[in-house]
C-alpha cells in the first residue's frame, strides 16, 4: 500500500507534483534540444542514409536527439562509447553531456583515456585552475597513444564549464601488464570480489570477448590465444564501473567516455555496474561510422546490446589490417 493511499492530503497533492515533476523534464529536454548538434567533422559518408539517425534497436525505432534528451532524465550513468579517433563521436560526447546538464543532472565525467594513477595529478591541475586546453599537457597524453587531445578537449570544456568533476577512470597501465603476465589473480581477493571479477560468465559470453579480440587483431591467431588479453579487459571493466559508481555515490550522476567495446551492455561496464548495483539506471550509446552499401540499421548487428546506435560519417577508410600489417605479422610470427 502506498504512502498516499494512507495519507488524504498526500494523495491530494500526489497529482500536483506528477504535474509539476512533468512539467520541469519537458523544460529540461526543451532546453538540451535547444542545444545545437555540432557539424560534421569528419569528412566520409556524410549523405549516407543513416548518417545523423539514433537508433533503438529495444523499438526498432529511430530516436530525434529531443527524445534521447528525455530519456537522459532518468539515467544515473550514461555510458558513451566511441570510435577513438572519429572527432564527431567526441563532439557528440560533448553535446550529450550538456544535456545531462540541462534536464538538472550534474554528472561526473570519467574517461576511460585517463588511468586511475593519474588522478592526484588530474585533481591538482583542476584544483589550481587547470583549462580544458592544457588538461592533455598536464596528462602527459602526447605520450599516452590515444589521438590528439584536440578531439577530446570539447568534452573537457562542457565539463570544466559547468563545475563538472573530470575522472580517472581505467587501471594504470603497470596493473595491466601484470594481470596480462599473471592473470587477474593477481589481484587482491577483496578487490576481485568487490569488484565483481569473480563471478562467473556464460561461457557463450567469454566466447564473444574472445572472438571478438581476434578479429581486432585480424585473425592473426585463433581466439583461445586471447585468454589473458580477455582477462585483461574484463578487469579494465570492472576498475571503470568501480570509477563510475564511486564518482555516483559521492554526488548525482556519471558519464563514461570510452571505446564501445567497453561501453556494451552484454559483457562490457555495463554488465559490472548491473552486478553490483542492479537497480541503477544506465543509458549505453555507441557512436557507429556508416558503411557503404548498409543502409538499414539490422545491418550493422546488436552492437553488444547498446541502448542507442548513433550513426555518424567516417573517419576514413582505411583497413587498418592493412594500415597495421607489419605489427601483425610479428604478432604471428610471436612464439
Amino acid at each position: 500500500m502506498s504512502k498516499s493511499s494512507l495519507n488524504p492530503r498526500a494523495s491530494f497533492l500526489a497529482p500536483l507534483r506528477a504535474a509539476l515533476l512533468g512539467l520541469v523534464l519537458l523544460c529540461a529536454s526543451v532546453a538540451a534540444a535547444a542545444t545545437p548538434l555540432p557539424d560534421w567533422q569528419s569528412p566520409l559518408l556524410r549523405d549516407h542514409p543513416l548518417t545523423g539517425r539514433i537508433w533503438d534497436p529495444a523499438a526498432e525505432a529511430f530516436l530525434s536527439a529531443e527524445q534521447v534528451s528525455r530519456r537522459l532524465a532518468e539515467t544515473d550513468v550514461l555510458l558513451l562509447g566511441e570510435r577513438h579517433d572519429n572527432a564527431d563521436h567526441h563532439q557528440l560526447q560533448a553535446w550529450m553531456v550538456s544535456a545531462m546538464v540541462a534536464v538538472g543532472h550534474r554528472p561526473a565525467v570519467a574517461f576511460e583515456m585517463i588511468p586511475r594513477d593519474l588522478g592526484g595529478r588530474l585533481t591538482d591541475y583542476l584544483r589550481q585552475g587547470g583549462t580544458a586546453a592544457g588538461l592533455g599537457a598536464a596528462l602527459d597524453w602526447q605520450d599516452s597513444g590515444w589521438p590528439d587531445w584536440s578531439i577530446y578537449q570539447p568534452i573537457a570544456e562542457v565539463a570544466l564549464e559547468n563545475g563538472l568533476d573530470i575522472v580517472a577512470a581505467d587501471l594504470p597501465l603497470a596493473k595491466r601488464r601484470q594481470i596480462s603476465e599473471t592473470g587477474a589473480g593477481g589481484l587482491p581477493d577483496g578487490l576481485r570480489k568487490l569488484w565483481a571479477l569473480q563471478r562467473p560468465w556464460p561461457e557463450e559470453i567469454t566466447r564473444s570477448l574472445l572472438e571478438e579480440l581476434s578479429r581486432a587483431h585480424c585473425d592473426v591467431a585463433p581466439p583461445e590465444a586471447f585468454a589473458r588479453q580477455a582477462e585483461v579487459q574484463r578487469a579494465r571493466d570492472a576498475a571503470m564501473a568501480d570509477s563510475l559508481l564511486q564518482a555516483f555515490e559521492r554526488g548525482d550522476t556519471a558519464v563514461l567516455i570510452a571505446g564501445a567495446g567497453h561501453t556494451r551492455p552484454d559483457r562490457g561496464v555495463p554488465w559490472f555496474l548491473a552486478a553490483r548495483l542492479p537497480d541503477l539506471e544506465t543509458l549505453s550509446v555507441a557512436f557507429r561510422e556508416v558503411e557503404t552499401g548498409r543502409t538499414q540499421p539490422a545491418l550493422y548487428g546488436d552492437q553488444g546490446g547498446h541502448d542507442l546506435i548513433w550513426f555518424t560519417p567516417r573517419h576514413d577508410d582505411v583497413d587498418p589490417c592493412e594500415a597495421f600489417a607489419e605489427q601483425l605479422e610479428r604478432l604471428r610470427e610471436a612464439p
